[in-house]
């Protein structure tokens, strides 16, 4: 593995970084206000500062980066890493302005692999203008969503068309008023073998029977300028046959195609966020004084920093290599450290934020630094696409066949 970046990364970086100093932390702030006067439906739409940034995002090139292959940017998962790392700086901004944010990314990726022309053609082509957002119903609140063979929402074939009856939350994107279809994972055939039990099916949102009930709530926040956080009904929710991505069984393997990508773009943007967060934590320790001298004086914070440098480090190497495996070997051979990114940065991101917010006190939970925002969402990602617990268990079984 070679570690420098090549050409195109180098230059796409540059370019990303700049767009970040010029456009994006300048609209922080605005954001922050357009979002405070946001009222009823419009606290579920992205401020219109996001439109601005999508546009000027488009105007410079730098437009669904995430994708590889013929529908987006043709960009390896080694070449995307630092660009996303450099977009998790400023999580709420910096992913959509570049149409690269969940869970659109994710359902981008379905299509382009699983879906027919004409489901392309309808969906993804819109999604990847930018024109619609989309939603991926797979967790319920009556089951254990972390073992994806639970889902109980019933997916039923009746003639030309499937009926859908359940009960999801947390579908992230749903309260998005231009949220146009949902990816919605269910059982159609409770008898078959575990992993061949689930489907999944396009759902067009102003289909009868489909009902987004509530957004909810993630430490306090309705992340209202993503879209939310819904809990989202189906009635008979009838849909044609066409609208069955791959095949019938196939929806525990598509989860899983779909899943490995976004667990990858999650500590990508992780490690941006500990470096925003080291970055003010820095900042902070040489302009504040407490008992006679600046906080960078102290031993505990200088030892905070210290760590936090190495961690980002260790973290990086470890997301890289992954990456590089996805491109060389593919997502089943890189399947163990997809595992161990997804372990290991959360925690370690959530450790360096909370370290920065006690650096700056009172401050540090306030509205007034990002970083109340950023914890939440690296606690948020011990759980997103799998807990901790979860990942470990698999990884330590793999470990384990070794031996037996």
């Amino acid at each position: 593995m070679d570690f420098g970046y090549d050409a195109r990364t180098e230059d796409l970086r540059a370019r990303l970084a700049a767009f970040l100093d010029e456009h994006v932390y300048p609209a922080e702030p605005v954001f922050a206000e357009q979002r405070e006067r946001a009222a009823g439906d419009d606290r579920w739409t992205a401020p219109p500062v996001v439109e601005e940034l999508k546009a000027e995002a488009r105007r410079q090139g730098l437009w669904n980066l995430f994708l590889p292959g013929e529908h987006g940017a043709g960009l390896t998962n080694l070449q995307y890493a630092p660009l996303a790392e450099l977009t998790g700086r400023s999580p709420h901004l910096a992913p959509p302005a570049l149409n690269c944010a969940a869970p659109d990314t994710g359902n981008m990726e379905v299509l382009a692999e699983f879906g027919t022309p004409a489901q392309r053609e309808r969906w993804l082509e819109p999604l990847l203008d930018g024109r619609i957002r989309s939603a991926f119903a797979m967790t319920e609140p009556d089951v254990a969503s972390s073992d994806a063979s639970n889902i109980e929402t019933r997916i039923e074939r009746d003639g030309d068309s499937y009926v859908i009856n359940g009960r999801k939350w947390y579908i992230s994107g749903a309260m998005y008023p231009r949220c146009a279809v949902f990816i919605v994972m269910g059982k159609t055939d409770p008898t078959a073998e575990r992993h061949r039990r689930q489907s999944q099916v396009l759902v067009p949102r102003d289909t009868p029977g489909l009902e987004v009930r509530r957004g909810m709530r993630v430490f306090g926040y309705d992340d209202g300028d993503h879209g939310g956080h819904a809990e989202v009904v189906f009635r008979d929710v009838r849909v044609p046959v066409e609208n069955l991505i791959g095949e019938e069984g196939g929806g525990f393997a598509i989860a899983q195609a779909r899943l490995g990508p976004g667990r990858i773009h999650h500590c990508m943007r992780l490690i941006g966020m500990a470096e925003r967060a080291l970055e003010l934590m820095c900042r902070r320790a040489v302009s504040r004084v407490a008992f006679g001298k600046p906080l960078a004086e102290q031993g505990v914070v200088r030892e905070w920093i210290a760590e936090a440098r190495v961690e980002i480090e260790q973290l990086r190497l470890l997301v890289l290599k992954t990456a590089w495996l996805m491109d060389t070997v593919g997502n089943q051979g890189a399947h163990t450290e997809i595992q161990a990114i997804k372990i290991a940065t959360p925690v370690a991101v959530q450790r360096i934020v909370d370290r920065a917010i006690q650096v700056h006190g009172a401050a540090g939970v306030g509205q007034d630094t990002p970083l109340a925002s950023l914890y939440a969402a690296a606690r948020t990602l011990r759980l997103a696409d799998g807990p901790d617990e979860v990942h470990k268990l698999s990884l330590a079984r793999r470990e384990l066949k070794r031996y037996a």
